[in-house]
């Protein structure tokens, strides 16, 4: 009976000093797994300085509140911005009053001396044209007068002309204008001699030219040599989808004995008479960039307005054109590439 009590004993005892052990074990294997935190102590206030600094560097959008609030709906999308026009250096400047997009399709003609159907010009508004360009001293002379009148036009360029000085051919185009073709070599295309292939060789290549000097695509606008407009490069331009320009208001600045004046009273007259209409010029002439700053005075004191034609695509240029004027030119192929895709300012 003693030794069963022992026994039985014994058991309990042993059975606490396990429990015990098991406890201590577990209880350390726990606080090495996972180590108490500590609450973080609440940082020290900026001083006056620093927060001084942070309200110059941030700036401030909203008031924080003082307790939650209720979410509020998210804000709508705010509007796309406004294009503004660009901005002009001469506040009393001509500038332009509106610019008109021409879908070329089919090959419409503008300008009533020989094409009727487009009657988009309003009473009091103008379409500045120049053709035979590019040529040193002139054209920079016509380019400075609409500068300082902030005033647009269409420029038809010879592409032998623009073979010749290319750099003021892109100045044309920098400056805003629309640059569009007039031939090769300014030849009559209703020649005697001349055929079907040989005007519209004329035509392409020209193209060519002008694409070259600039280093893009022209608009698909076109002039015909002293207007003289060969029926089949008519119908052919209705394929090529390029719109043909004739005029209202021939400036006949090209005549022998053309002043500036002479020039500004030509056209002022019949403009007066007519009261609006596409004006044709010649930026190849000395004596119409001599003209301009006070023809463009003259068409703001009478209330006239410039409007601007651009063309809705480009014209692209026959490959097999651009292969014979670079042969023409001597250029070798690898050069063919545009300016503006091998250099580039990055950093000014």
């Amino acid at each position: 009976m003693r030794n069963a009590l022992g026994l039985m004993l014994a058991s309990v005892v042993a059975a606490v000093v396990i429990a015990a052990g098991g406890w201590f074990y577990y209880s350390s294997r726990a606080d090495q797994a996972a180590p108490k935190t500590i609450a973080a102590r609440a940082a020290d206030p900026l001083p006056a300085q620093a927060k001084l600094a942070a309200k110059d560097d941030v700036a401030i959008t909203a008031a924080i509140a003082a307790k939650p609030a209720a979410a509020a709906p998210a804000p709508a999308p705010a509007p796309m911005p406004v294009q503004q026009k660009s901005t002009c250096a001469n506040p009393n400047a001509l500038g332009v009053s509106r610019v008109v997009e021409i879908d070329t399709t089919g090959g419409p003609g503008f300008g009533f001396d020989h094409f009727k159907q487009f009657d988009f010009l309003t009473d009091k508004e103008v379409v500045l044209t120049f053709d035979d360009g590019p040529w040193p001293v002139n054209t920079p002379a016509v380019l400075k007068a609409l500068a300082d009148e902030c005033a647009k036009g269409l420029f038809f360029s010879v592409g032998k002309h623009a073979t010749y000085h290319p750099e003021i051919l892109r100045q044309v185009l920098a400056q805003g204008h629309t640059v569009g073709t007039h031939t090769w070599s300014h030849v009559n295309l209703n020649g005697k001699k001349m055929t079907e292939q040989m005007a519209k060789d004329e035509v392409e290549k020209g193209i060519s030219a002008v694409k070259y000097a600039l280093g893009t695509n022209p608009a698909p606008f076109f002039r015909f040599p002293q207007l003289q407009h060969n029926p089949a490069i008519v119908s052919y331009f209705g394929t090529r989808n390029v719109a043909m320009f004739s005029t209202d208001i021939d400036s006949f600045d090209f005549r022998k004995g053309a002043t500036p004046e002479k020039i500004i009273e030509t056209v002022m007259t019949r403009l007066d008479k007519l009261g609006k209409g596409i004006i044709l010029m010649h930026d190849f002439q000395k004596h119409t960039g001599e003209a301009m700053p006070a023809l463009l005075a003259r068409l703001k004191a009478g209330g006239y307005k410039i409007v601007q034609m651009k063309a809705k695509t480009t014209l692209q240029s026959l490959p097999e054109y651009d292969e014979a004027l670079l042969k023409d030119l001597k250029v070798p192929t690898s050069s063919a590439r545009p300016i503006g895709s091998v250099v580039q300012t990055v950093s000014q």
